[in-house]
Protein backbone atom coordinates (compact mmCIF):
# COMPACT_ATOMS: atom_id res chain seq x y z
CA UNK A 1 0.00 0.00 0.00
CA UNK A 2 3.09 2.27 0.78
CA UNK A 3 4.52 2.46 -2.70
CA UNK A 4 0.59 2.59 -4.40
CA UNK A 5 0.33 5.41 -2.19
CA UNK A 6 3.73 7.01 -2.87
CA UNK A 7 3.00 6.14 -6.77
CA UNK A 8 -0.27 8.74 -6.26
CA UNK A 9 1.34 10.86 -4.44
CA UNK A 10 4.11 11.18 -7.42
CA UNK A 11 1.44 11.59 -10.10
CA UNK A 12 -0.15 14.19 -8.51
CA UNK A 13 2.75 16.21 -8.09
CA UNK A 14 4.08 15.49 -11.87
CA UNK A 15 0.39 16.76 -12.42
CA UNK A 16 0.71 19.77 -10.64
CA UNK A 17 4.23 21.13 -12.19
CA UNK A 18 2.63 20.49 -15.37
CA UNK A 19 -0.21 22.73 -15.20
CA UNK A 20 1.74 25.14 -12.98
CA UNK A 21 1.05 28.92 -13.50
CA UNK A 22 3.52 31.93 -13.81
CA UNK A 23 1.82 34.47 -12.24
CA UNK A 24 2.78 32.44 -8.70
CA UNK A 25 6.12 32.57 -7.14
CA UNK A 26 7.90 29.92 -6.65
CA UNK A 27 6.95 29.72 -2.62
CA UNK A 28 3.70 29.99 -3.62
CA UNK A 29 4.13 27.15 -6.07
CA UNK A 30 6.15 25.07 -3.13
CA UNK A 31 2.80 25.67 -0.70
CA UNK A 32 0.36 24.88 -3.01
CA UNK A 33 2.31 21.59 -3.85
CA UNK A 34 2.67 20.66 -0.14
CA UNK A 35 -0.92 21.36 0.58
CA UNK A 36 -1.94 19.07 -2.33
CA UNK A 37 0.34 16.35 -1.73
CA UNK A 38 -0.63 16.30 2.34
CA UNK A 39 -4.58 16.45 0.64
CA UNK A 40 -4.05 13.05 -1.34
CA UNK A 41 -2.16 11.78 1.85
CA UNK A 42 -5.20 12.47 3.95
CA UNK A 43 -8.10 11.81 1.40
CA UNK A 44 -6.17 8.05 1.39
CA UNK A 45 -6.25 7.35 4.93
CA UNK A 46 -9.69 8.65 5.03
CA UNK A 47 -10.31 5.77 2.29
CA UNK A 48 -8.61 3.29 4.11
CA UNK A 49 -10.81 4.29 6.92
CA UNK A 50 -14.07 4.01 5.08
CA UNK A 51 -13.40 0.65 4.13
CA UNK A 52 -12.01 -0.96 7.92
CA UNK A 53 -14.54 -2.37 9.92
CA UNK A 54 -13.18 -1.80 13.13
CA UNK A 55 -14.24 1.44 14.49
CA UNK A 56 -11.38 2.13 16.52
CA UNK A 57 -8.97 1.40 13.73
CA UNK A 58 -10.69 3.93 11.90
CA UNK A 59 -11.62 6.77 14.19
CA UNK A 60 -7.67 6.89 14.73
CA UNK A 61 -7.27 7.25 10.98
CA UNK A 62 -9.71 9.45 10.67
CA UNK A 63 -7.55 11.40 13.32
CA UNK A 64 -4.49 11.10 11.47
CA UNK A 65 -6.24 12.61 8.53
CA UNK A 66 -7.01 15.85 10.30
CA UNK A 67 -3.57 15.73 11.32
CA UNK A 68 -1.46 14.93 7.72
CA UNK A 69 -4.00 18.00 6.90
CA UNK A 70 -3.40 20.43 9.22
CA UNK A 71 0.28 19.76 8.91
CA UNK A 72 0.40 20.35 5.69
CA UNK A 73 -1.66 23.53 5.83
CA UNK A 74 1.10 24.62 8.45
CA UNK A 75 3.96 23.76 6.51
CA UNK A 76 2.88 25.33 3.07
CA UNK A 77 2.10 28.82 5.50
CA UNK A 78 5.66 28.45 6.52
CA UNK A 79 7.18 28.34 3.11
CA UNK A 80 5.13 31.35 2.42
CA UNK A 81 6.20 33.10 5.26
CA UNK A 82 9.75 32.34 4.70
CA UNK A 83 9.83 33.30 1.03
CA UNK A 84 12.35 35.85 0.15
CA UNK A 85 10.76 38.80 -2.30
CA UNK A 86 11.40 38.58 -5.81
CA UNK A 87 14.81 40.65 -6.65
CA UNK A 88 13.90 43.81 -8.65
CA UNK A 89 15.32 43.23 -12.13
CA UNK A 90 16.09 46.69 -12.88
CA UNK A 91 18.04 47.44 -9.58
CA UNK A 92 15.58 50.27 -8.14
Amino acid sequence: MRILTQGAIAAGMLALTACGGTTQTPAENAADNVEAMTENQADYLEGVAGNTSNDLVADTLENQADAVREAGENRADAIEANAQPPADVNGM
